[in-house]
């Protein structure tokens, strides 16, 4: 099969099998939506596993052995297998393989599926456990949408809007790892104001999430909401020092916390997966 596929419906999503990564996405006017992995950011919508940002010394502890793991897995650096390829709906998997174990030392299967129904892109994920042992694992997603949408608006006319209000204070990182101390929220009930200083300081964190959407529109020309199920935090990241780009990141798991070196199955934010059991996740994108 080809290294690309297009959905095509209201709006157009291709996906690559390369990381089985989101890298267009066209709204009904043919206006793209995704950002397209220019100088300052060189992807577009990356799958994070089997883990979600940064581990202590870029290193996997498990059963006595150090395993290389570099921030956000490998998965995004892997070439998925297709599994379906219709007008509507794609599957693609990963397996574990002698690539893998060398930096993982689990068994897994990693199945993706993108479906398209009208101007909504749904994409699924489901995380089966192949192995004897439990499976410790984290997931995210990565999108990065261009930001401003319209060219001709500020990026100071966008605002994300919560689902509910998110009250909770954020997190933040210090050299790629999850500070431990908090910072108040920039949220205003739900409403979050956006501009560049936000990311000064790197991603926002919000792990004690109240809302599982969010809508990032300025006040006229399209809007996307994020929604999510089975992920419960979310980073929201553009680089510092400013690009065109605004990254809404659903996770289930974060880097490990400054304090944290110990085994890797002890790491907090991990989902633990039973021996033949499947995990489901998934986030859906609504253009309008």
């Amino acid at each position: 099969m080809s290294d690309s596929h297009t959905l095509r419906g209201e709006i157009a999503a291709t996906i690559s099998a390369q990381g089985a990564e989101l890298t267009s996405l066209k709204a009904a006017s043919g206006a793209e939506l995704l950002w397209q992995a220019g100088p300052q950011w060189p992807c577009h919508a990356p799958l994070l596993f089997p883990v979600v940002g940064k581990l202590t010394n870029d290193a996997l502890r498990h059963g006595g052995n150090t395993y290389p793991m570099t921030q956000h897995g490998f998965a995004r650096d892997r070439r998925f297998e297709w599994l379906e390829q219709g007008p509507r709906s794609c599957k693609l998997v990963l397996s574990d393989d002698a690539e893998t174990r060398a930096r993982y030392p689990f068994a897994f299967r990693l199945e993706v599926t993108y479906t398209l129904e009208g101007a909504d892109l749904d994409v699924a994920f489901d995380i089966t456990n192949t192995g004897d042992g439990t499976l410790p694992a984290s997931l995210g997603g990565h999108p990065a949408f261009n930001w401003p949408l319209l060219p001709e608006l500020r990026k100071e006319d966008y605002a994300l809007t919560f689902a509910k209000d998110e009250p909770a204070p954020i997190r933040r990182l210090a050299g790629g790892l999850m500070r431990s101390q908090v910072e108040p929220t920039p949220v205003k009930g739900n409403a979050l104001a956006l501009s560049e200083h936000l990311f000064d300081d790197d991603a926002m964190i919000l792990d004690q999430l109240a809302s599982a959407s969010v809508r990032f529109a300025a006040d006229r020309g399209p809007a996307i909401e994020v929604s999510w199920r089975g992920f419960r935090e979310l980073g929201i990241w553009s680089k510092p020092g400013g690009a065109p780009f605004l990254c809404i990141e659903p996770w289930r798991g974060f880097a490990s916390p400054v304090e944290f070196d110990g085994e890797f199955a002890d790491k907090p934010g991990l989902m633990h997966i039973a021996p033949g059991a499947r995990k489901s996740l998934g986030y859906h994108i609504r253009v309008s």
